[in-house]
């Protein structure tokens, strides 16, 4: 079972990221406030659930959660500012977007930067406490929670791309780099959500000579 906070006696939000690994299309991430004392024995990381689960999830956790969020950072985003600062900021923007202010933050992984709430005259206020967990996505529900949140609706995004761009095998891929990705990337190009400062081929070299 997992554990319910690690700031006892703070409103506390749990983070996570999904498609950090893809050689296409936007970081996901989400933001999630659970009920003090909640208990979910469902709730796990994302990824040892399956697929038809996930969604079961998503629903329970978008219905009894205090607060939930879900921030967004583009392809063109994550070539400028790389993929950590992507996932990170995109953490930021979930945050940014919960309808109740979280006094502490808890995030999957070891990395974060310091995050300042909105304040509702403008700017920022002090940078709330937070705390990096690895492997926190199958330790703390609020991290689970985030982590079902992100992946299901960056799955949801993936799948409209494939309808778009049938030929990448987005369906079944979600932008993670296959045999089959790579092989699509040989033959017909990267597309504009393709992130172009990754190794698309996984030759070693950076595959800017595409034309889009």
């Amino acid at each position: 079972m997992l554990l319910g906070k690690y700031y006892e006696g703070k409103v506390e939000a749990g983070c996570d990221e999904a498609g950090r690994g893809c050689l296409a299309g936007s970081v996901y991430a989400a933001a999630v406030i659970l009920p003090d004392g909640y208990q979910n024995e469902l709730l796990n990381d994302s990824k040892q659930l399956t697929e038809k689960r996930r969604y079961q999830l998503r629903e329970i956790i978008e219905r009894d959660a205090v607060a939930w969020a879900v921030g967004i950072v583009t392809p063109e985003e994550i070539d400028k500012i790389n993929i950590l600062n992507a996932s990170i900021l995109a953490m930021h923007r979930a945050l940014d977007q919960l309808k109740v202010r979280p006094e502490a933050i808890i995030v999957d992984g070891n990395r974060f930067k310091k995050y300042s709430p909105p304040l509702f005259g403008g700017g920022r206020g002090e940078a709330l406490p937070h705390t990096t967990i690895v492997k926190g996505d199958g330790k703390y529900l609020a991290i689970a929670a985030a982590s079902i949140l992100a992946k299901t609706y960056r799955d949801d995004y993936m799948n409209r791309l494939a309808e778009e761009y049938p030929q990448y095998d987005w369906l079944s891929n979600k932008g993670y780099p296959t045999k089959k990705h790579r092989e699509a990337i040989r033959q017909f190009g990267i597309t504009p959500y393709h992130r172009k400062s990754y190794n698309l081929l996984g030759d070693g070299q950076l595959s800017l000579d595409f034309g889009e």
